[in-house]
């Protein structure tokens, strides 16, 4: 038997690391190589040409998840990450608001508690935190969260039914037309179901990724994302982009939705409007033009350089309305509002559907960031990302809900930010939850995003509603087709778009009548 001495060593003198780490950052923050390194920023902020000779450069230096990484880098990479995700932010709440007729403070209140509440949820999928055995809490990876374009069908769908049975009010005018009141208790009922239901994809973390893409295959996956890309494109993204998805675009003979988005904006119009049309058309041609000639850094910020240049002719054509912005708060933070959180039964099914495609969403984009991030792809740590990917997820659809916010699942366009800048660096992404948090707490700026005109956001939001049937393609990409996959796959489109082209085509189903 042999004895270990377990008396304590000497202690090493603390000056020596700690006096070592303030020499870092003193240096750091004090040298031209702590603030821009050896980064080539002119070819970050080169343009491109589609044709014609490309000149050979030499790409950037590759940063690694936790190398030294210059302070200026850090900065613009991590306001690259925010550009890339903020109109994807700035959507569902501005939508979600505008369907359910809320005041312009409410309004602005949603838009900051989203950007605040995914700027926290990031921070916690990059930090990995481990909490028993191999399981862990978040990836470790530049791994962003958004609101989910996922939600906005299902929310839809809860609104409408709620509008119909009369919990929500609407008046009825002489000749008929219906015109929908203020609802924040159908958002409440949103967000409780989406709480409850965010229990399914905590629970799924724990099952190994290969069961659940047994149990949940491509095939499944990826139509459910296809449908939900092609149904946001026709309830939310050509009726902005035409003047509004309200009850305007219904063209009622009276009433305040007479003309779009209503009688009371600056300058409105009849939906449908070769004005409006224009409009979404320019912001929808800039993303293309930025695309084929930008730099890499415009690339990344496309969406957000669409949005740019609609709001600046809007604005000289006298489209855009200030009293947004003036009504904002200067700073506001989360709980400023709150809603009554309930459970809406009829949607409890869609929206667990919801979080088993989120959760198997987040499988490939964690794959995607691996990728692109160059750690490994296979293996132990990789299934632990994984796992604390998906676990993160379902925690963030649950704080979130109690964030005043609809689902906040991982967002795929950073992987693409990475790729460009090859920049994998947690720095930079910790830079990118600085910026968004700070977004969200100038109440000012939700202000702006909520003068944006209809039919400005709607050019931009068809295109990324689009991006999200591509994920869905994408998702059935992988699939090594066999006749049962057709069959499968032919099956459920059929009644999908079917549905979506014609919603009331069983509306008479139970009326009764006989041969």
């Amino acid at each position: 038997m042999s004895y270990v001495n377990e008396q304590p060593g000497a202690t090493a003198p603390p000056s020596t690391d700690r006096f070592r780490g303030i020499k870092r950052y003193g240096k750091k923050f004090t040298t031209r190589d702590g603030w821009l390194g050896d980064y080539d920023f002119a070819w970050l902020c080169s343009p491109g040409l589609p044709w014609g000779k490309h000149k050979a450069t030499r790409a950037p230096q590759f940063y690694a998840l936790d190398a030294d990484l210059p302070i200026l880098l850090a900065m613009t990479c991590g306001f690259q990450h925010a550009l890339a995700m903020l109109a994807g932010l700035i959507t569902p709440p501005i939508i979600f608001s505008s369907a359910l007729n809320l005041d312009g403070s409410t309004q602005a209140y949603m838009i900051s508690a989203s950007l605040i509440g995914c700027g926290i949820l990031s921070l916690v999928q990059m930090s990995r935190l481990h909490i028993w055995r191999n399981y862990y809490l978040g990836t470790g990876l530049i791994t962003v969260v958004g609101t989910s374009f996922a939600t906005l069908s299902t929310g839809f769908s809860i609104f409408n039914s709620l509008y119909a049975n009369g919990t929500c009010p609407t008046t009825t005018a002489a000749d008929g037309t219906v015109t929908k009141g203020p609802c924040p208790d159908a958002y409440g009922m949103l967000l409780g179901t989406s709480l409850i239901c965010s229990f399914l994809e905590m629970g799924m973390a724990f099952v190994p990724p290969k069961k659940l893409k047994k149990i949940f295959p491509p095939i499944v996956t990826g139509t459910v994302i296809l449908l939900i890309g092609a149904s946001l494109i026709g309830e939310s993204g050509v009726l902005n982009w035409a003047g509004g998805s309200n009850d305007c675009h219904l063209r009622p003979e009276t009433g305040i939705f007479r003309l779009c988005p209503t009688i009371f904006a600056k300058r409105p119009l009849p939906w449908g409007s070769p004005e409006f049309i224009g409009l979404g058309f320019l912001s929808f041609i800039t993303i293309v033009l930025v695309e084929l000639f930008g730099s890499p850094f415009l690339k990344n910020a496309s969406i957000i350089v669409g949005l740019l240049v609609g709001c600046i002719v809007a604005g000289a054509a006298g489209y855009m309305d200030s009293s947004a912005i003036d009504r904002a708060p200067g700073i506001t933070f989360l709980w400023v509002k709150t809603f009554k959180i309930r459970v809406y039964p009829p949607a409890i099914l869609p929206m667990l559907a919801v979080y088993v495609s989120l959760a198997m969403e987040a499988i490939g984009d964690i794959t995607a960031s691996a990728e692109v991030s160059r750690v490994e792809v296979d293996g132990e740590v990789f299934d632990t990302r994984i796992q604390g990917g998906v676990l993160a997820d379902g925690v963030g659809g649950f704080m979130s809900a109690l964030f005043t916010v609809t689902p906040l699942s991982i967002f795929a366009q950073n992987n693409g930010v990475i790729a460009i800048t090859r920049c994998a660096n947690r720095t930079a992404g910790r830079w990118c939850c600085g910026f968004l948090i700070f977004f969200g707490v100038i109440g000012k700026i939700s202000g702006v995003f909520l003068s944006i005109p209809n039919s400005v956001l709607g050019g931009v939001t068809t295109f990324l509603f689009a991006s999200v049937m591509v994920s869905g393609i994408r998702v059935l990409a992988t699939i090594k087709w066999q006749r049962r996959d057709r069959f499968i796959l032919a099956g459920a489109l059929s009644f999908g778009l079917g549905d979506l082209l014609v919603p009331e085509w069983y509306a008479h189903l139970f009326d009764g009548h006989t041969l």
